[in-house]
């Protein structure tokens, strides 16, 4: 993978458009993530469910998006609401397997993210243990923890 060969660029600048999509853009989150969510909104269970998740046919729970596939916890200025209690998804980007594959996908991924090839280089260890916090996600959800 390309971490391992290649030193890193990386500074998110909130801008908020890793935070928006179209087609099958999700925002998968788990039931703490979302209880934590909620707490840090300040809002009734019912209201947060409604408000602001989905469930997909397959299970899966989403954040509902808004219009223009954006997700829904950003604000008018597109900056998330809910930053410090952001799910892992949105924690370990850019740091995905799929776009740490090549450079080409590193760079593919820079027309999404402003933040690729700025600012410092990321330690290895960090973008470890991004890679090691998705991976242990997915497996939560599956079941194989």
């Amino acid at each position: 993978m390309l971490h391992e060969t290649e030193k890193l660029h990386f500074e998110c600048t909130q801008c908020g458009r890793c935070c928006a999509g179209g087609g099958d853009y999700h925002v998968f989150l788990n039931t703490a993530e979302a209880e934590r969510i909620r707490a840090v909104l300040a809002l009734s269970k019912e209201w947060f469910r409604r408000r602001y998740l989905k469930r997909l046919d397959s299970g899966e729970l989403t954040v509902r998006l808004g219009s223009a596939g954006r997700c829904g916890f950003l604000d008018a200025q597109g900056r998330c609401r809910v930053y410090a209690a952001r799910p892992t998804q949105c924690r370990t980007y850019p740091f995905w397997p799929e776009v740490l594959r090549s450079k080409a996908t590193w760079r593919a991924e820079a027309s999404r993210c402003e933040g690729i090839d700025r600012g410092a280089v990321v330690p290895l260890a960090q973008v470890r243990a991004a890679l090691l916090a998705q991976r242990a996600y997915e497996l939560r959800e599956a079941g194989m923890d």
